[in-house]
């Protein structure tokens, strides 16, 4: 059980109450950066020993029948936060993905900018992470992908409540779920990976939407001057993983 529970507090490092336990700073630039990251402290080792580590760049991918996802995404989102590695929104209870008779409740979503995953060799401007946990403390996250085009109108809304300075939270009232930052076309890849932050703890069930939404190079740069600074861990060897399409 202690193991299951430190799975969860990694993944959902971003809130500020768990930021604030970390007596370990870790970040994107300089000799905190990702390449530094196993060096930091033991706890992060799987960051440069890991075999299994995300993001990845997605090619090669075995084509097979994957069951489609099913999205309860019906509970509010709750707040806003701005911790200085992201910027993330939390979800009231009651919102989950079923895949494989499997219940899988949303925790969380957050961005990166760039996108951490590529999807044969393209990089988006944004990526989004759905964070969900079953019952047992498994983990699963919907990643989409954000392109340039028209604006998209639940990121206008977010972004109008998004925190400017880092540590700072806002209490979301808006009219809008996690389901409408989701593509139409709901097809995916499917692969074993990791998390992209320090611990980097493996054993994460990765699912990536094949089809991205539209992103205004405004709203970008929004996201962009929030943080002062890109937000995406390099890509990861493959090593023996197969990508499931």
């Amino acid at each position: 059980m202690k193991k299951v529970n430190i799975l969860i507090t990694a993944l959902l490092l971003s809130s500020t109450h768990v930021m604030a336990k970390s007596s370990v700073h870790w970040g994107y630039e300089g000799d905190i950066a990702a390449h530094n990251w196993s060096r930091l402290s033991s706890d992060y080792e799987l960051c440069g020993k890991g075999k299994n580590q995300s993001p990845i760049n997605i090619t090669g991918a075995v084509k097979t029948e994957l069951e489609p996802l099913r999205f309860n995404y019906t509970s509010a989102l709750s707040d806003i936060i701005n911790n200085g590695h992201t910027v993330q929104v939390n979800i009231k209870k009651g919102s989950n993905v079923l895949i494989e008779q499997n219940s899988f409740e949303l925790k969380q979503f957050h961005f990166h900018s760039p996108s951490e995953n590529k999807i044969n060799g393209k990089s988006f401007p944004l990526e989004g992470h759905f964070v969900h946990a079953d019952k047992n403390g498994k983990l699963l996250v919907v990643a989409v992908m954000f392109k340039k085009g028209i604006k998209n109108k639940a990121i206008t809304q977010l972004w109008k409540s998004m925190p400017e300075k880092s540590g700072d939270k806002n209490v979301l009232d808006l009219k809008i779920s996690a389901k409408d930052l989701l593509p139409d076309n709901k097809a995916y890849y499917r692969f074993n990976g990791s998390l992209t932050t320090p611990p980097c703890t493996e054993g994460v069930r990765w699912l990536v939407l094949k089809k991205p939404v539209t992103i205004s190079e405004e709203q970008v740069a929004v996201f962009k001057n929030s943080l002062q600074h890109s937000n995406n861990r390099p890509l990861q060897e493959l090593n023996a993983r197969i990508i499931l399409n």
